[in-house]
């Protein structure tokens, strides 16, 4: 493992694999965030730095082949590609086009993870020369994850240390759902007694901070809540 811990980005259009790579690429050690498609990664590669993208190559729309084409052009940043196509000509292109490395489905986790760490090992320094800061854009609203702020325009928007401390939760995790257990546990024991009431007050706290963020909190656009699977930030 590296110290700190490397940031990857994750993007794959099927669902369960970009859930199973996340799950086991978060236990062994990284910060992990996941995008399903290109235009998805665009906008977190927009406002987040990474360590590594990890690349599914067969997408719709704009498939991993032209994104790590477009993205090498200006980020140094490494990419891993992922395909079920294992001929000569593909490896051949996806590292011509400017990948690391090039993993054939279906492979072993281990040997991704070992892929992922001799990467790091060749690169462990890349970084943009002028690394801007890490800023989430929820419309009008913008959030500073290195500072914790969270601004409106030029005029800060004062959060309460709760709030402060879901706004990092979430913005660790843009695109993703969170689930209340998991809230419960990352914000700590609070005043209310038993797992249903604690939940209770989480919902409360998560309407406070629509108030702070969304234009409407009625109809949130960017702290959405999931059906069955909790709350996600979803920034533009």
């Amino acid at each position: 493992m590296t110290e700190p811990q490397a940031h990857l980005l994750v993007v794959d259009d099927d669902e369960r694999i970009r859930g199973l790579l996340q799950k086991f690429l978060i236990r062994s050690g990284f910060l992990v965030t996941v995008a399903r498609d290109a235009a998805q990664a665009r906008r977190l590669l927009a406002g987040l730095d990474f360590d590594m993208i990890v690349l599914d190559v067969m997408m719709p729309g704009e498939d991993g082949i032209a994104l790590t084409r477009d993205l090498r052009a200006r980020l140094s940043v490494p990419i891993l590609l992922l395909t079920a196509k294992g001929e000569a000509v593909n490896r051949i292109e996806g590292l011509e086009a400017g990948a690391d490395d090039y993993l054939v489905k279906p492979f072993e986790p281990k040997e991704l993870l070992l892929r992922i760490n001799a990467i790091l090992r060749r690169v462990p320094a890349v970084k943009p020369q002028a690394p801007g800061p890490k800023v989430l854009h929820l419309g009008e609203v913008r959030y500073d994850m290195e500072r914790g702020e969270l601004w409106r325009g030029t005029e800060p928007v004062r959060l309460t240390a709760t709030e402060a401390q879901l706004m990092r939760i979430f913005a660790t995790r843009p695109g993703e759902a969170v689930s209340r257990e998991r809230l419960v546990g990352d914000l700590g024991p609070t005043e209310e007694t038993g797992d249903k009431a604690q939940e209770r007050a989480v919902d409360v706290q998560i309407t406070r901070l629509r108030r702070k963020i969304e234009v409407d909190p009625k109809q949130p656009r960017y702290l959405q809540t999931v059906r069955g699977a909790g709350y996600m930030l979803q920034p533009d």
